[in-house]
């Protein structure tokens, strides 16, 4: 960790590397991005597909009993093009997107490719809510979010 003290302010640097336990749910939804299938858990009592999937339901209060194979298309929920340039990420611009693909009720949020993004209020536009997506694998997944990105369909 660094600092730098001016004007009142400390000025400062952490980097951190960590291991985090993806645990059993988690662990299910990595394990079927390794076969190009996205899972999403489910809750028999409220009738909730969620995605990304989680432990319990919000809605029952019950543990989700299940799982749903989400469609590989979708519709954007919400979007933004990344207009500044973030460490770790790709350099800008790039567009994301919340889609909620078809047979879950949540959304998942992923980057959206195969778009031209120099004119950014252009393609802005473009990634209206209701917008069609599909979704497009790498030919080898590894099991990490980043094995698949969405496209305008």
């Amino acid at each position: 960790m660094s600092t730098a003290i001016d004007d009142n302010v400390i000025h400062g640097e952490w980097h951190v590397r960590y291991n985090y336990s993806v645990g059993k749910v988690a662990g299910q939804f990595f394990d079927g991005l390794k076969q190009k299938r996205i899972l999403a858990s489910h809750c028999a009592a409220s009738g909730i597909a969620y995605l990304p999937p989680r432990a319990y339901c919000e809605r029952a209060f019950e543990p989700c009993d299940g799982w749903v194979e989400a469609g590989h298309q979708g519709v954007i929920e919400a979007a933004t093009i990344v207009t500044a340039q973030f460490e770790h990420l790709p350099p800008p611009p790039y567009a994301i997107a919340y889609v909620r693909l078809d047979n879950v009720s949540t959304a998942l949020v992923n980057f959206v490719r195969g778009m031209e993004l120099s004119d950014v209020p252009a393609a802005a536009a473009r990634l209206k809510p209701g917008t069609k997506v599909k979704v497009v694998f790498k030919d080898t997944p590894e099991g990490r979010i980043t094995d698949f990105h969405y496209e305008l369909a």
